[in-house]
């Protein structure tokens, strides 16, 4: 319940402060007095974005506040609780407004968001201003209301995030698909090259080393001649390098143990005799392993220019040809890829089609069995507020699937984020007319009543603690008025009702009234407001109502006999 509100600065409002209590308040003033601008500030408090042309003129900024009596258990409780925020002195918004726009927003003193003010206002007031009204004739918000009614929105929930999560794997499906016509266009090339590096099998550094053995090839006969000619020169020939080296030994041998140098001497001479002997031997070793074959040199230059080949096409080096393969190898996996990416995809798809399908199915058969409980509770409603012979239907229809990625139900009724239904409300104010779209037929009074019937029936339903009215007596009158007005209390005795009227007939039947007054004082104009708290207060106010400013006697009768036969109502 709403239990008082603040304004402070807010456009026409300087200083004012309303205390609510339970059942149906009522507004009441001369018309651009304020009314309204108090309602402007609800909205803010319940989450409406904020503009600073509402700061009064002169001021820095403007400055709202709403007190809510809320149970430890509700909605609003448990979000708070969520935050570690104290609800023992109930829910208090602070909000206020800079003269550049900006805005802030405080819950029990502690700084927040725009989104957390909405979510915790989210059950706590229901506005229905002239805008309410006007949006009873946009039809997309029929659904919204049958949903409101069905207690069906945590099942349309459901429904859009499956559609959340639908579309944007059928986009991913779509852009790999097309990725895969496009790289299959490269594939083949894409292939040959991986295989033209695979099969040439080259190692690294394999390019130095092959000009390496190709310097070797092309001077393998001298070489072999060099290596044979010291071998022929050092051991084999007559008088070689090792027989002269060995008769010097054997000569020196006579003097061993006459002089230590001298034996040192001798004992060099045998050790280069031996390493003499190693070295021809790994000479011979040397001279076999020369590859004379006029064959390998060919074999060689042939791999060396297979080598070079792939260096200009792939970049220049062996390192950049391992890049390069590495990159097209990882390519064409990625190309081999895409098809079980999709294969994939399209089976998480295929089972949120099939559950996107069953809850929309079992969305709309529970939309249509309560559309037909609304249509019935709203007739009676409308029979309560001298509109007993019209007609209110729920009208069900469904778009068909054309376009080839939109989803739709086995039988090709097309699915979007609020399920597989069409809804619109049809009326007919008279009998023997055919039913037709609010937005053909309905007058402004008809829609203020049908407005109200709907607020009636939802609020059975519904967790909302205050409902507020204002302009609901648009266009009505007389008997109609006072249909309106007995609504109104009768509304107010399941749970708050604020209501703004321009009527005496629905005024009267208030629990608790305010005077709305409008004065100039310094040159400025400022808004007032005045419990009405005794009966003559009460009858003086409703006198106005009915007779503007001059209030005759039998205006102040008239106005005592409402508000009698509305207490005794």
């Amino acid at each position: 319940m709403l239990h008082a509100l603040v304004i402070k600065n807010f456009a026409i409002i300087e200083d004012l402060r309303i205390e609510f209590g339970p059942g149906l308040s009522v507004l009441t003033g001369e018309t651009g007095a304020g009314k309204s601008i108090i309602i402007q500030a609800v909205n803010l408090l319940l989450g409406s974005r904020a503009s600073a042309d509402l700061v009064r003129t002169g001021k820095d900024n403007a400055e709202l506040e709403a007190v809510f009596d809320i149970a430890p258990d509700s909605h609003a409780a448990r979000l708070m609780a969520d935050q570690n925020m104290d609800i023992e002195d109930g829910l208090i918004i602070r909000r206020v407004v800079s003269a550049e726009g900006k805005s802030k927003i405080y819950i029990n003193a502690r700084q927040t968001t725009l989104d957390f003010l909405k979510q915790v206002t989210e059950n706590l007031a229901g506005v229905s201003s002239q805008h309410a009204h006007q949006g009873l004739l946009k039809e997309d918000q029929h659904l919204d209301i049958l949903d409101e009614f069905s207690r069906t929105l945590d099942l349309r929930k459901d429904v859009a995030g499956l559609y959340r999560k639908i579309v944007p794997l059928r986009k991913e499906i779509s852009r790999l698909k097309a990725e895969k016509e496009t790289a299959e266009k490269e594939l083949g090339l894409l292939q040959f090259q991986v295989d033209e590096i695979e099969t040439a099998n080259i190692q690294p550094g394999e390019d130095e080393e092959l000009i390496q053995k190709r310097d070797q090839l092309q001077n393998a006969g001298q070489l072999f001649e060099a290596v044979n000619g010291a071998i022929h020169n050092l051991y084999d020939r007559d008088g070689s390098t090792l027989e002269q080296i060995s008769a010097i030994s054997v000569r020196f041998g006579r003097f061993c143990g006459t002089d230590e140098k001298l034996d040192a001497m001798a004992r060099r001479l045998d050790e280069i005799s031996y390493e003499i002997q190693d070295l021809v031997s790994e000479f011979r070793s040397f001279a076999a392993g020369i590859d004379l074959d006029p064959q390998s040199l060919d074999q060689v230059n042939q791999r060396l220019d297979q080598i070079a080949r792939l260096k200009r096409k792939y970049g220049g080096s062996l390192d950049t040809i391992f890049e390069q393969y590495r990159g097209m190898a990882q390519n064409l996996a990625d190309v081999q890829g895409i098809e079980g990416r999709i294969e994939q995809l399209e089976q998480e798809q295929k089972g949120l089609v099939a559950l996107i399908r069953q809850k929309a199915k079992a969305l709309s058969m529970r939309r249509q069995k309560e559309g037909l409980a609304l249509a019935r509770l709203a007739k009676a409603e409308l029979g309560a507020l001298e509109m007993g012979r019209a007609t209110f239907e729920v009208d069900f229809s469904t778009d068909p699937g054309v376009a080839p990625d939109e989803l739709a139900t086995e039988d090709n009724e097309k699915i979007s984020a609020t399920g597989m239904d069409r809804v619109r409300f049809l009326f007919s104010p008279n009998p023997g007319e055919a039913a037709k779209p609010l937005v053909k037929i309905a007058s402004g009074g008809e829609l203020s009543r049908i407005v109200l019937a709907l607020k009636a029936v939802l609020c059975r339903g519904q967790s909302f603690e205050t409902l507020i009215f204002d302009e609901v007596d648009a266009g009505i009158g007389g008997a109609t008025s006072d249909k309106v007005g007995l609504k109104l209390k009768e509304l107010g005795r399941v749970q708050q009702v604020i209501c703004i009227t321009h009527l005496a007939q629905i005024a009267r039947y208030g629990n608790h009234q305010f005077r709305i007054t409008k004065q100039v004082s310094g040159g400025r104009t400022a808004t007032r407001i005045t419990p009405l708290t005794c009966q003559e207060d009460r009858i003086n106010e409703l006198a106005r109502m009915i007779g503007g400013s001059r209030i005759t006697d039998a205006t102040l009768a008239h106005a005592r006999e409402l508000l009698d036969t509305a207490e005794e109502s």
